[in-house]
């Protein structure tokens, strides 16, 4: 096949903690790549889509929320932000239709403008859970991210209801740079190391459904993957261990429940994830520990990975 005319390059979609940002990741990829909580800052490595067509090949790079940071980790997840916005072609900044344009959205607009003022970066501004508001509503909702900084395109969509994905990912592919052909071969939807996505399955199926404590205190490390010895062949099961990182005792007892009986339903709930993601059956040994105040501790959070 030709590649004349083909484009392929990387665009990371910014926006404010529940604007929609992995549900649009995962509309566009057409598989769940990225995790989607109702918990602000679940996504915390750099998990990458791939979106792939005979014109062009789009990898989507998912970053932490920007937010004002108060801890060690808000910072360093901010750091990582940046780094990443100055390395990708296009920028697709989200602002959800269904929360009125707050000091959020303008603090990474200000954010972005800032950034971009030397790069020359193009953003587009993408107004998602467009489906659930009123034209009217919608309406003025385009009109005040407008008025938030000077963007390529301002497109609207609905991650859930699959309106204008396309559009979106159109407006981001206009953007790329030629390429001799896709960067990564057709069929591969993420290049994100098996271990980070099997942490980021335990570590969503952890926070549902759990009061609003826990989200930025729960750091999720897979010890280890293991092929379990002496079964036969053709009925492999792999042993996979992973520890789950909570701050305090009281976290702890959140995530186990009385009895337990919370933690085996998120190891049941995660399990399956699991054995979708590896394509095999799997034996998941979770174990909850306290580590204190590891967002404020530089050790802790080199050992926990950030």
């Amino acid at each position: 096949m030709s590649h004349d005319g083909y484009v392929a390059g990387f665009a990371c979609l910014v926006g404010r903690p529940n604007a929609g940002k992995s549900t649009l990741t995962n509309a566009l990829v057409g598989s769940k790549v990225a995790i989607t909580s109702s918990k602000p800052q679940t996504t915390r490595h750099t998990i990458r889509g791939i979106v792939t067509n005979e014109r062009s090949q789009l990898v989507l790079v998912d970053t932490p929320g920007l937010h004002k940071p108060r801890t060690l980790l808000g910072e360093r997840l901010n750091d990582l932000v940046r780094e990443t916005l100055l390395e990708v072609d296009v920028i697709g900044f989200c602002v959800p239709a269904d929360q009125r344009v707050g000091p959020g959205d303008q603090f990474i607009a200000a954010e972005l403008t800032e950034i971009m003022r030397g790069r020359r970066t193009p953003v587009v501004a993408i107004a998602t859970k467009s489906d659930a508001v009123d034209r009217g509503r919608l309406a003025e909702h385009l009109i005040a991210i407008d008025q938030l900084g000077d963007w390529a395109a301002i497109v609207p969509c609905s991650a859930t209801r699959g309106d204008q994905v396309d559009d979106v990912a159109a407006v981001l592919s206009e953007h790329l740079p030629p390429s001799p052909g896709p960067l990564y071969p057709d069929g591969v939807l993420t290049d994100e190391p098996q271990t980070t996505m099997i942490a980021e399955l335990v570590r969503e199926a952890a926070l549902e459904g759990v009061r609003d404590e826990l989200p930025h205190s729960l750091a999720v490390v897979v010890e280890e993957i293991v092929p379990r010895d002496g079964r036969q062949v053709g009925n492999p099961l792999l042993d996979v261990r992973v520890n789950v990182f909570v701050e305090r005792d009281s976290q702890k007892a959140i995530v186990i429940g009385r009895g337990g009986s919370r933690l085996r339903e998120v190891g049941t709930n995660a399990r399956r994830g699991i054995e979708d993601l590896l394509g095999q059956r799997v034996h998941l040994d979770l174990h909850v520990k306290v580590a204190k105040d590891w967002q404020r501790d530089p050790k802790q959070l080199g050992r926990l990975g950030f």
